[in-house]
C-alpha cells in the first residue's frame, strides 16, 4: 500500500452518489503542480470519499476548493474507445483537510459562496474543535 499526502485544487465540482450497497460517495479531482518555469506540470489525481464523510463534505467542497488530502494511493488502466491505454492516480481519502480559499478568480466571481469552512485553527488558538460541526469528517473518525 502507498500511502500519500496531496495538496491540490478541484478541477471541478464533487459528484455524490451512492453506490450498489448503499454506501455514498464523493468523487473528486485535485490539480497539483510540481516543476517551475517552463517545466511546470499539471498531474491530476482523482479521489474518493466514502460513507458519511462523503455526504457530509459535499456540501462544502466546490471547484478551487484548495485541499490537502492523505489517503491510500493506486494506478488504474483501463482502454480509451480509441483503443489505447490510458492510466490515472487514484487515492481512497482517510483524511482531508481545507488548506484554503477558493482561486482568486471564484472569490471575486462569487463572493456569496463563501461557505467553505475556514482552515483547521491549531490548538493555540483557544477554539474547542468540538464546537465546530464538520470537525469529526476532516480526520475519518465518523464512519
Amino acid at each position: 500500500m502507498i500511502h500519500a499526502t496531496i495538496l491540490g485544487r478541484l478541477g471541478r465540482d464533487p459528484e455524490l452518489k451512492t453506490i450498489s450497497s448503499g454506501t455514498a460517495v464523493l468523487n473528486f479531482s485535485l490539480a497539483t503542480d510540481h516543476g517551475f518555469g517552463d517545466n511546470k506540470q499539471t498531474m491530476w489525481v482523482r479521489c474518493a470519499i466514502f460513507g458519511k464523510r462523503a455526504e457530509t463534505l459535499d456540501k462544502y467542497l466546490s471547484k478551487g476548493s484548495l485541499v490537502l488530502v492523505q489517503g491510500e494511493l493506486h494506478t488504474r488502466e483501463w482502454e480509451k474507445k480509441d483503443g489505447t491505454m490510458a492510466t490515472e492516480l487514484e487515492c481512497r481519502v482517510a483524511e482531508l483537510e481545507f488548506a484554503g480559499g477558493k482561486s482568486d478568480g471564484q472569490q471575486q466571481a462569487a463572493p456569496q459562496q463563501q461557505s467553505a469552512p475556514a482552515p483547521r485553527p491549531q490548538q493555540s488558538s483557544g477554539i474547542n474543535q468540538d464546537d465546530v460541526p464538520f470537525a469529526p469528517y476532516l480526520r475519518g473518525s465518523v464512519a
